[in-house]
């Protein structure tokens, strides 16, 4: 079994894959290293890859690295597509999971991966396995945040869903502007990367998928795992070095 430690800013999200199959995911927003042997006993981890934003504790990763086999995403760490990136030591390591993720699933499709969080990325990658670059864009609570911080008078709207595209107070202009102008911003480069690129896949994830899911006009394929499968893809592909 493959165990997938993914350490963002404030939560750390794990995934176990059995076969190539995601069979468990947790969200943890404390942990420490024996709740972390805990899980390890009981699924019988034997391969183990870990994504960090920041920093780890110096006896998880030794533990890691003495018990099992164990890889730590880095610039350095050899990938299955190839990244032309003109800055690796600063792509974000969920931006080229994702990448990899879209490239397990359509191995011979060209695809834009769009991940909808606390920012909206767009990553090209072609059908023969080169990751071109993208996009990075707020995101809606962050549109939402910086109408209220930027300005005066505007207040603190929160994100809510609504069919009405036309705003006819403060509140919901705020909210229809900031939501539907990411969708409109998602659609126009949807269609400008179609129409360099020529048909492709529109690979879409992250927190709020959901939403731009019932809102585009476009054919999307949703996959709320991409990160945990481009991380695994990953895992599996370095297994070798590994053992």
């Amino acid at each position: 079994m493959n165990l997938i430690i993914d350490i963002g800013n404030t939560k750390t999200k794990l995934g176990v894959f059995e076969e190539g199959v995601l069979i468990k995911k947790l969200t943890w927003e404390q942990w420490d290293l024996p709740k972390l042997q805990k899980l390890l006993r009981r699924w019988k981890i034997q391969r183990i890859a870990l994504s960090v934003v920041g920093a780890t504790k110096v006896e998880v990763e030794e533990y890691l690295a003495e018990n099992f086999d164990f890889l730590k995403l880095s610039a350095k760490t050899p990938l299955p597509i190839k990244n032309l990136y003109g800055t690796p030591k600063t792509l974000g390591k969920d931006r080229l999971a994702a990448v990899i993720g879209a490239y397990q699933l359509f191995p011979t499709h060209t695809c834009l991966v769009i991940d909808a969080g606390t920012c909206i990325t767009y990553d090209l990658l072609t059908k023969t396995g080169d990751y071109l670059g993208g996009n990075i864009t707020p995101g809606v609570e962050m549109r939402l945040q910086a109408m209220q911080h930027f300005t005066a008078r505007l207040p603190l709207v929160r994100q809510q869903k609504t069919e009405k595209m036309l705003g006819t107070t403060s509140v919901t202009a705020i909210r229809t502007g900031a939501q539907f102008g990411a969708v409109f911003e998602m659609e126009g480069f949807i269609k400008a990367y179609r129409k360099e690129f020529g048909r492709l896949k529109v690979i879409l994830t992250g927190g709020a998928a959901d939403f731009f899911a019932n809102h585009l006009k476009t054919k999307i394929f949703v996959e709320p795992n991409l990160v945990f499968l481009g991380l695994n893809k990953i895992l599996n592909h370095n297994v070798q070095s590994l053992e």
